[in-house]
C-alpha cells in the first residue's frame, strides 16, 4: 500500500511537470519577441502568431485526446505526446524563419494538446475518489505559474544567452519524462473501441481555428476587414453546426450534457471569460515594458514575476477564505478585484516608482490565484465519477482555448487601441498599450455579470475538502 501510494505521488509529480512544461511554453517567448523578430526580419507583434498558433493547436486537438487515450491506451499516448513535444521544441530552437517557427509551434501544440488531458485522465484513473481534489490541485498548479514565470525565463535566456535556449531547455526534461512515464504508468490500459466522431472533430476544429484566426487577423484590421468578417462568420456557423451535431450523436467528441451541471456550466463560461482577461496580462505586460517603457527583456520578465509571487502568497489563505465565505461571495468580490487590478495596469508609466508597479502586479497575482483555484475546484465538484474523464477533457479544452484567446485578444486590443488613437499598429505607443488594458476589461465585466446566476450554496459540499491550487 505504501509503495503504491509513493508511486502515485511520483506519477502526480511527473504529470505536473509536463503540465508546467506545456503551460510555460504558452508565454515563454513573450519577452523574446523583439529579439526573435530581428532574427526573422519581421515586426515583434508578428512573432506573436507563434504563441497563438501553439495555443490554437492545443484548443483544436484537445477534444480528440480522450478518444485517443481510450482507443490506444493512456500510457502510449502520454509517452508519445512527450516525445512529440520534445522533438518540436528542438525544431523551434533551430528555426531560422517565421514560417518554419510557426510550423514547429503547431507541432509542439499537438504534443501539448495530448499531454494535458491524457495526463489528467491518468491521474484520475490512479487516484482514490477521496484524493481527487488535492490531486487535481497539484497538477493544475503549474497551469497557474507557467504562463507567469515564462516571461522571466524567456527574458533570462534572451538577455544572457539566446532565445533558442528557451526551447532547448525542454529537451532534457522531455527525455526524463519519457523514461519515467514508461516506468510509472501501467501498460495494461483497457482499450475502448468507441467510434471516432470525425464530423464533430472537423466542425469544432474549424470553428475554433476560424474564430481565433479572425481575431489574429485583427492586428491588420485596416487591410483585412473582409477576411476578418469572413472567418468570424465561418467560425460562428461551424460552431452552431458543431453544437447541433454534439447534441444528436451517441458518442460525441464533446459531451454537452455536462453543461446541465450548474457549477460546471458556470465555471466553464463565466470562469473562462475571467481566464481570457487574465491571460492577456503575461502577453501585454512584457511588450509594454519593453516596447513602451524601454526595459530590457530580463528586467521585464522579473517585473512580471511579481504576479507569481502574488500567486504564492494567496496559496496559503485560499482554503480558509473559501471555507469561511463560500464560492459565490468570494468569486464575486474577487471578480471586482480582477477588474480593478487590470485597470491599474493601464496606469503604469515610466515615471512610476518600481515598488508601486510591483505592488500592482502582486495584487494581480493574488486575485488571479484565487479565481483560478475557485474555478478549478468548483468546476469538477458536482461531476459524477463516470463523466469525470469527459468533464476533464472539456474543461481542458476551455482552459487552453482561454489561453489562446487571451493572447489573441491581447493582440486585438493593441490593434484596436492603435486604430482608435490613429497610431501605427506595428509600433504601438504607451497610449496604445494603456488603452488596450482598458479594452480588455469588457471580458471580466461580462464574466461577473454571467457569474451572478451561480447558486449561493454552490460548492458547499466540498468546501471543507478544498486543497489550495
Amino acid at each position: 500500500m505504501y509503495m503504491q501510494a509513493k508511486k502515485n505521488n511520483y506519477l502526480l509529480y511527473l504529470v505536473a511537470t509536463t503540465f508546467f512544461m506545456e503551460t510555460l511554453d504558452s508565454t515563454v517567448i513573450a519577452t523574446a519577441l523583439p529579439m526573435m523578430a530581428l532574427d526573422f526580419k519581421v515586426f515583434a507583434v508578428d512573432v506573436g502568431v507563434g504563441i497563438t498558433a501553439y495555443l490554437l493547436t492545443l484548443a483544436v486537438m484537445i477534444p480528440i485526446s480522450g478518444w485517443l487515450a481510450d482507443r490506444f491506451g493512456a500510457r502510449r499516448i502520454f509517452t508519445l505526446a512527450i516525445a512529440i513535444f520534445t522533438g518540436a521544441s528542438i525544431l523551434c530552437g533551430i528555426s531560422e524563419s517565421l514560417n518554419f517557427f510557426i510550423f514547429s509551434r503547431v507541432l509542439q501544440g499537438v504534443g501539448g494538446a495530448l499531454m494535458v488531458p491524457v495526463g489528467r485522465i491518468i491521474v484520475l484513473k490512479n487516484t482514490p475518489k477521496e484524493d481527487i481534489i488535492p490531486a487535481i490541485g497539484l497538477i493544475t498548479w503549474p497551469a497557474l505559474i507557467g504562463p507567469v514565470v515564462g516571461p522571466a525565463i524567456g527574458g533570462l535566456f534572451t538577455t544572457y544567452a539566446s532565445w533558442h535556449w528557451i526551447f532547448f531547455i525542454n529537451v532534457p526534461i522531455g527525455i526524463v519524462g519519457i523514461i519515467l512515464s514508461l516506468i510509472l504508468i501501467k501498460g495494461n490500459d483497457e482499450v475502448k473501441k468507441l467510434p471516432l466522431d470525425i464530423k464533430g472533430f472537423f466542425l469544432s476544429g474549424l470553428a475554433l481555428s476560424s474564430l481565433i484566426y479572425a481575431i489574429e487577423l485583427c492586428r491588420h484590421i485596416r487591410e483585412d476587414i473582409q477576411f476578418i468578417l469572413a472567418f468570424l462568420v465561418l467560425g460562428m456557423v461551424m460552431g452552431f453546426l458543431a453544437i447541433q451535431h454534439f447534441r444528436k450523436v451517441e458518442h460525441p467528441m464533446i459531451d454537452l450534457s455536462l453543461l446541465k451541471i450548474p457549477t460546471f456550466e458556470s465555471t466553464l463560461i463565466a470562469g473562462n471569460l475571467f481566464r481570457i482577461a487574465l491571460h492577456t496580462t503575461p502577453f501585454l505586460l512584457p511588450l509594454y515594458l519593453q516596447l513602451g517603457l524601454g526595459i530590457d527583456p530580463f528586467q521585464a520578465g522579473l517585473i512580471v514575476m511579481s504576479i507569481f509571487i502574488g500567486n504564492l502568497a494567496m496559496k496559503a489563505i485560499t482554503t480558509p477564505i473559501l471555507n469561511k465565505y463560500g464560492f459565490k461571495k468570494v468569486m464575486t468580490i474577487n471578480g471586482i478585484a480582477i477588474i480593478l487590478s487590470l485597470m491599474s495596469c493601464a496606469f503604469i508609466t515610466a515615471s512610476m516608482p518600481i515598488t508601486l508597479v510591483l505592488i500592482i502586479l502582486f495584487i494581480n497575482g493574488l486575485v488571479r490565484s484565487m479565481q483560478f483555484t475557485s474555478i478549478n475546484t468548483l468546476g469538477l465538484a458536482d461531476v459524477p465519477q463516470n463523466k469525470m474523464g469527459s468533464a476533464s477533457s472539456l474543461a481542458s479544452t476551455g482552459t487552453q482555448l482561454s489561453m489562446a484567446l487571451g493572447i489573441a485578444v491581447g493582440s486585438l486590443a493593441i490593434s484596436l487601441a492603435t486604430l482608435i488613437n490613429q497610431g501605427n499598429p506595428n509600433e504601438p505607443s504607451i497610449a496604445d498599450f494603456r488603452l488596450s488594458f482598458i479594452l480588455v476589461l469588457v471580458l471580466p465585466i461580462w464574466g461577473l455579470y454571467r457569474q451572478r446566476t451561480m447558486s449561493h450554496d454552490a460548492g458547499d459540499d466540498i468546501r471543507k475538502k478544498i486543497k489550495t491550487k
